[in-house]
C-alpha cells in the first residue's frame, strides 16, 4: 500500500454503508435538486462500490442520497465534458485506467468504456478545453497521458504517454509522482504538478496528433512536494499547494512561455506541531479568495487574494466537518462548497460568502464511503 493510499484504512463506521447500490447502474434522480457524483476506492475497507450519486439542494445544500453506478473501479477523481454529456473518471489501480460515463438527466447513466493510461495509479485527470482530449496524470508511474475524446464521449487508444524523467527524485522519494494535469486558462499549455520530482512541468498539447511537446519546468524547493495547483482568474498567476511542506505558493504565471516564477511559501493555518498535508486549492471565479484543504488539521484555509493575484494573504480557517479533507469543489454558481473528508467518509457542505469569502456549515455532513471527490454540476 502507498503514501496516497495509507489513510483510508483508518475509517469511520457511518462511511460503510452511505449510498446503496444498483445493478443497473442508478435509480432515477429525484426530481428537485441538482446532480452530484462522487468518488470513493472500491478496493479499500469501507469503501464504495462505485460512482456515488446524489442530488443537492443549491439554497439549503442538503444533499440526498440516489444510488450509485455501480462496476466502475476506483473512482477517486472526477471530472465532466464541457458540453454536460460525459462523465470521466479515473481508476486509481495498476495498472490503472480511465472511464468515460453517458449522463441521462433520468439518472439512467451507462458507462462507456474504459482506456488503459500506461501507468499505475491515475489520480487526477481533466478535459482540455477543446473538449476533445482527456489528460490523465498517473501517481504511481510519474506519466502523463492523452486519450481522444470521440463523438459520442467515448474515449479512443492513447496517443500518448510521457514519464517525467528528470530531475532526480526529491528528498524521501523513489521516483516521480504525477499528481494532476491541467490547461492553462488561455488553453495554449498544458501543465503537469509532480510532488515525486518537486516540479511543474509545461507542454504544449498538439490537437491534431494529441501529444505533448515539452516546453518547459520549474523545480519548487527539495521536498516541498506540490500536489495540485489552482490558476487565478487573470491567468496570470497559479497557487500550488505544497503536500509534503505544509504551504502554499503564489506563482507567476508567463502565458507565452508557459512558466511558472515562484514566490515565497505561505502558511496554511495550521499550529505548530500539528501533521498536515494541504490537498485542493481553489479560488474564487471573481479572484478576490482562495481556499486550501488541509488534511490533518482537518480545516480549510481561507485566503485574501491580494496584488491582482500575485499575493495570498491567510485570513483564518474553518473546520472542514469531517476527516481528513481531500478534495473541494465549488458549486456551479459557487454559492456552496463541497469538502470530501476522507477518512470519515462525509462530505460537508459550506455556504460562500461572496463578500468575505467566509465558509458556514450548511448542516450535517452527508455519508459516502471513503469520500474523496465530489463533484458538483
Amino acid at each position: 500500500m502507498d503514501r496516497r493510499r495509507f489513510i483510508a484504512t483508518t475509517l469511520a463506521a457511518a462511511a460503510a454503508g452511505a449510498v446503496t447500490t444498483t445493478s443497473a447502474g442508478a435509480a432515477p434522480l429525484p426530481a428537485s435538486g441538482r446532480p452530484l457524483f462522487l468518488g470513493t476506492y472500491t478496493s479499500e475497507p469501507g469503501g464504495g462500490t462505485g460512482i456515488g450519486l446524489a442530488t443537492y439542494d443549491e439554497t439549503t445544500g442538503r444533499i440526498t442520497g440516489a444510488g450509485t453506478l455501480a462496476g466502475v473501479l476506483d473512482p477517486s477523481y472526477l471530472t465532466a465534458h464541457p458540453s454536460g454529456r460525459t462523465l470521466y473518471c479515473v481508476n486509481e489501480r495498476s495498472p490503472g485506467g480511465v472511464t468515460a460515463v453517458a449522463l441521462s438527466p433520468d439518472g439512467a447513466h451507462r458507462v462507456l468504456g474504459t482506456r488503459d493510461t500506461g501507468g499505475g495509479g491515475p489520480c487526477h485527470l481533466s478535459v482540455h478545453p477543446s473538449g476533445r482530449w482527456l489528460l490523465s496524470a498517473n501517481y504511481s508511474s510519474g506519466s502523463v497521458a492523452v486519450h481522444p475524446i470521440e463523438e459520442s464521449g467515448a474515449l479512443g487508444e492513447r496517443t500518448d504517454l510521457v514519464t517525467h524523467s528528470e530531475p532526480a527524485p526529491g528528498p524521501g522519494q523513489q521516483g516521480p509522482h504525477a499528481h494532476q494535469i491541467v490547461t492553462s486558462p488561455d488553453g495554449r499549455h498544458v501543465l503537469a504538478v509532480d510532488l515525486g520530482t518537486d516540479t511543474v512541468y509545461t507542454y504544449r498539447l498538439d490537437t491534431a496528433a494529441g501529444e505533448l511537446r515539452p516546453v518547459t519546468r520549474v523545480t519548487l524547493r527539495a521536498g516541498a512536494g506540490p500536489r495540485h495547483l489552482a490558476f487565478h482568474p487573470s491567468g496570470c498567476f497559479a497557487y500550488v499547494a505544497n503536500e509534503l511542506d505544509n504551504t502554499v505558493v503564489a506563482c507567476a504565471y508567463d502565458a507565452t512561455t508557459g512558466r511558472l516564477t515562484p514566490g515565497d511559501p505561505q502558511p496554511t493555518g495550521t499550529p505548530p506541531g500539528v501533521t498536515n498535508y494541504p490537498a485542493q486549492p481553489l479560488v474564487t471565479r471573481d479572484g478576490r479568495f482562495a481556499y486550501v484543504a488541509n488534511r490533518g488539521h482537518n480545516s480549510l484555509a481561507r485566503y485574501a487574494v491580494e496584488r491582482d493575484g500575485a499575493r495570498l494573504r491567510l485570513l483564518g480557517t474553518t473546520p472542514s466537518g469531517g476527516d481528513f479533507p481531500r478534495h473541494l469543489a465549488f458549486s456551479p454558481g459557487q454559492r456552496l462548497l463541497f469538502a470530501s473528508n476522507q477518512r470519515s467518509g462525509s462530505v460537508s457542505v459550506f455556504r460562500v460568502d461572496g463578500g468575505t469569502g467566509e465558509l458556514t456549515l450548511t448542516g450535517e455532513p452527508f455519508a459516502a464511503p471513503v469520500a474523496v471527490c465530489a463533484l458538483p454540476l
